[in-house]
Order: structure tokens, then C-alpha cells, then sequence
């Protein structure tokens, strides 16, 4: 079996003129990032654990469409809620800032709950 192409992705992102705030770009798509209040930015647009986590949020509801579609499976709608959690009293790692927890909340529509538990459970192995 051949293996899968090595995928690489190019993503830019700038300070500017505005402390805490900054122009991310994506080919080209371009979009404002702030920094959160508690470190001194502005917390006006999505900042970056928001962005992070709508990232996963949107892999997870396009995987589930990949996947229903290759195991011909009736899935008709999908959205997701996504929480993360970061505790800065109890680190994950001391060095580094991470999410104490990530909870995904799926609804699908469309499909037994036998048809969901097998998207779901494809989705946990991917």
C-alpha cells in the first residue's frame, strides 16, 4: 500500500500597530488575532486558544463528513461543541501552557445511533 503524501501548510502571522493584536494569513485569507485581556491585549477578536480549538472543532465535523461519505453512511448534518480548560494553578507541564482538558460534544443528524457510535468511534481512531 502506498503511503500518504506529505502535507505541509503554510500559515503567516504579523504584529501590528495595535499591542496584543495581530494579522494572521492563510494563502489568501487574511483575519485579525487578539491576544486575551489578561495578558494586556485587546480580547476584541478571536484569540489564539479560540482559534486552536475552532480548528478542531471544524477538523472534527469535516472528518465525520469524510468519513461517513467513504463508509456510505446517511449523515445529513453535523455540528460540535468544544470546551477547553486551562488552569493556570495546576500545569500541565510547567514550561509550557496547555489545555488542562478538551471536551468535544457531537450532534449528528441523519443517522441510527448504531451509524453515530461507528462515525464516532472512526473519528476517535483517526
Amino acid at each position: 500500500m502506498a503511503q500518504p503524501a506529505v502535507r505541509q501548510y503554510d500559515v503567516a502571522a504579523r504584529s501590528t500597530d495595535i499591542f496584543g493584536r495581530v494579522l494572521a494569513s492563510v494563502r489568501d485569507h487574511h483575519y485579525i488575532v487578539d491576544g486575551p485581556v489578561h495578558n494586556g491585549c485587546p480580547g476584541e477578536e478571536v484569540t489564539p486558544s479560540e482559534l486552536f480549538l475552532s480548528a478542531v472543532a471544524s477538523c472534527g465535523v469535516e472528518l465525520l463528513q469524510t468519513i461517513a461519505r467513504a463508509q456510505s453512511i446517511p449523515l445529513t448534518t453535523v455540528s460540535v461543541a468544544i470546551r477547553g480548560t486551562m488552569d493556570p494553578a495546576h500545569p500541565v507541564r510547567p514550561d509550557v501552557n496547555l489545555f488542562n482538558a478538551v471536551h468535544l460534544q457531537f450532534h449528528l443528524g441523519g443517522v441510527t445511533q448504531d451509524q453515530a457510535e461507528t462515525l464516532i468511534d472512526a473519528f476517535r481512531h483517526r
